[in-house]
Order: C-alpha cells, then sequence, then structure tokens
C-alpha cells in the first residue's frame, strides 16, 4: 500500500480517542487523510488530535441529530466526505440475567444506533458525489458466540448486518460499506468491564489458550486493514466483513 494512498481525503473517525479508534487517526494521518475525529472523551480526543494535526468534535453518536450535524459541519467546512469510519463502541460484560435494561440500551445506541445514524448521514452526502466509503468496526463475536457479552455480541452482529445491506443499496452509487472484524486487541476494552481486572499475564494467557498465533492484535494492526478497506486499494470490494482475528474465526 502506498504512503499516501488517502491523501486529501476527507475522514470522519468515530471513537478517535483511545484504543482502535486512535490507532486509525494515526494510520489515516499518517496516509494523507484530512481527518475530524468524533469522541465523547474531549480531553482524549484533544490530545490524539494535538498530536495527530487532525480535527475534532465532541459528542454522542447515538444522538442522531449530533450525527447529522457532525457529517454537515465536515461537509461545509472541506467541501465533501470522502471516508467514514465507525470506530466508536461500548462493551457490556454480562448475561442475559445481569444485563439491565439501561445498559442493553447503551450498548445498543452506541454499538447499533451510531453506526446507522452515522453512516445514514454520510452516505447522504457520498451518494449525490457517486464516491465515498464506509468503514465500520464490527467484531468476531458479530458472526459467533460468546459466553458473558450479550448485547455486545448482538449490537456487533447488527453492525455486520448494517454493512451488508448499505453496501447491498448503494452498490451502484459508487459507495462501498465494509467492515473490519477484530479478534481480541490490546486496548482498554479488552480489560475494562471485569469484576476483577486482567492482568498483564491473565491477557497473555487468553491469548496463548485462545488464540491461533498466540498473541493480542496491536492496535496499528487493525487500523492498517481499516486504511486498506477505505482506500481505491479495496475498490472491488463492498459489503465484506473481514476477520482480523490471529486465526480464531479459522478454528
Amino acid at each position: 500500500m502506498s504512503i499516501e494512498m488517502l491523501s486529501g481525503k476527507v475522514t470522519v473517525v468515530t471513537g478517535g480517542a483511545s484504543g482502535m479508534g486512535a490507532a486509525t487517526v494515526w494510520a489515516f494521518v499518517k496516509a494523507g487523510a484530512i481527518v475530524t475525529l468524533v469522541d465523547r472523551d474531549e480531553a482524549g480526543a484533544c490530545l490524539v488530535a494535538e498530536e495527530t494535526g487532525s480535527s475534532v468534535i465532541v459528542g454522542d453518536v447515538s444522538d442522531p441529530d449530533f450525527c447529522n450535524g457532525t457529517v454537515d459541519s465536515v461537509v461545509a467546512t472541506h467541501g465533501c466526505i470522502d471516508v467514514l469510519v465507525n470506530a466508536a463502541g461500548v462493551i457490556h460484560r454480562a448475561d442475559a440475567r445481569d444485563t439491565v435494561d439501561e445498559d442493553w440500551r447503551r450498548v445498543m445506541s452506541v454499538n447499533v444506533d451510531g453506526v446507522f445514524f452515522m453512516s445514514r448521514a454520510a452516505v447522504r452526502h457520498m451518494v449525490p458525489r457517486g464516491s465515498g466509503s464506509v468503514v465500520n468496526f464490527g467484531s468476531i463475536w458479530g458472526g459467533v458466540g460468546a459466553v458473558g457479552v450479550l448485547a455486545y455480541s448482538a449490537s456487533k452482529g447488527a453492525v455486520h448486518q448494517i454493512t451488508r445491506s448499505m453496501a447491498l443499496d448503494h452498490a451502484d452509487h459508487g459507495v462501498r460499506i465494509n467492515a473490519v472484524a477484530p479478534g481480541e486487541v490490546d486496548t482498554p476494552m479488552l480489560a475494562s468491564g471485569h469484576e476483577v481486572p486482567p492482568t498483564a499475564a491473565d491477557l497473555e494467557r487468553l491469548a496463548e489458550e485462545t488464540i491461533p498465533v498466540k498473541r493480542l492484535a496491536h492496535p496499528d494492526e487493525i487500523a492498517r486493514v481499516a486504511l486498506f478497506l477505505a482506500s481505491d486499494e479495496a475498490s472491488y470490494m463492498t459489503g465484506a466483513i473481514v476477520p482480523v482475528d490471529g486465526g480464531y474465526s479459522a478454528s
């Protein structure tokens, strides 16, 4: 892949304040994109923006008015939106018995509503131009079951179906919509939400026992796949769910 593969492409990355979202901001800026990162975490977002030279819009993607306003603002500033990356996400670790309504709704509102609202706002501008790319962050848990993450798994399954359905809707409009489906990635989310936070040794043992390549992914490794899907290097790909999981789903 060329270093400037997204040169001048106007890009919005949600969830850009930390983890895979922040790694995606870095990867896209290095590839020449003009990036606006979106996150609720103002301090974290501003830090990443300062380090990368990107712009910041602070807010919650579960709010459709915020999503419409964000995309409209980017278009007003830059004249278009070329790429949207929906990396914002939250997790709740519980089975059905211990998933209260508030937790269920919060996971769905960010992980599903946020992807839909941002994507809908973006394609409204992309379709008339006849070009654009959306990359959603799904998960291996969107394709297979998992213990103790019911709401998260259900939400990521919905993201996969949003990806496929929107890709078909806009295949003849010049707009491509794909998803990356990460496995276990060394981010703050991986260690969050547990009654007893896992140690580094616990996470190493998890990788050894469950992942064929015997290690966790680095956020950069996921970001590089998102970069490929967003770029013209993936010009014949739409509706794809690309696992980046160290061989987990193959087993």
